[in-house]
């Protein structure tokens, strides 16, 4: 910290963050050393402010049809600025121009389900996730592409063939199917 001088009975502290509580010790110094610390201050919390931290980590993805999963990594208590911290989730289809908007009032809170019948399967959305309390809303983060629910697939392997291979094994074999809109991520495939 910057010295004061000696004559000088009152400091102004800068660079606070807001909405946390602080408590102060001053201490005097001279020509041979710095002596004892004076008893902490009672706490003093400092004003809240709007915040400006977004979350970090936008990402979703995954769900069940007609279903557009966002998600993020919270924002830490200390920087969450004031009362009533939220977060603000913005989405949008990919190419389209206006954003829908919804706020999620639980601090804690990491994920945001929305839930319409018109969302086709692995539709890309444009997303953006921002923070808010009750001075206001603060920064967004940058735009992240999130993809839709996925549907089951809807068509079966084709070019199935079956060798036997002894008494008791049969070798199965199957064309994969590709990834298309239809039929999403085949994770696995059931014999």
């Amino acid at each position: 910290p910057e010295v004061i001088n000696g004559r000088t009975h009152k400091a102004t502290v800068v660079d606070l963050s807001p909405w946390v509580e602080y408590e102060f010790r001053v201490v005097a110094s001279n020509g041979v050393g710095i002596g004892e610390p004076s008893r902490p201050s009672a706490l003093l919390r400092t004003k809240a402010a709007v915040p400006i931290v977004a979350p970090t980590n936008i990402g979703g993805g995954g769900g069940t049809r007609s279903e557009l999963v966002i998600t993020w990594e919270p924002v830490s208590e200390e920087l969450q600025n004031g009362e009533g911290f939220g977060y603000v989730v913005m989405f949008r289809p990919l190419g389209s121009d206006s954003w829908t908007k919804a706020v999620v009032a639980a601090v804690e809170s990491s994920k945001y389900v929305y839930r319409n019948e018109s969302i086709s399967p692995l539709s890309p959305f444009e997303v953006k996730v921002g923070v808010c309390n009750n001075e206001g809303e603060g920064t967004l983060s940058s735009i992240s592409i999130v993809y839709s629910g996925e549907d089951e697939p809807k068509v079966a392997p084709v070019v199935v063939s079956a060798l036997s291979v002894s008494a008791a094994e049969v070798e199965l074999s199957w064309q994969p199917l590709a990834w298309n809109r239809h039929t999403g991520r085949v994770l696995g495939y059931e014999v």
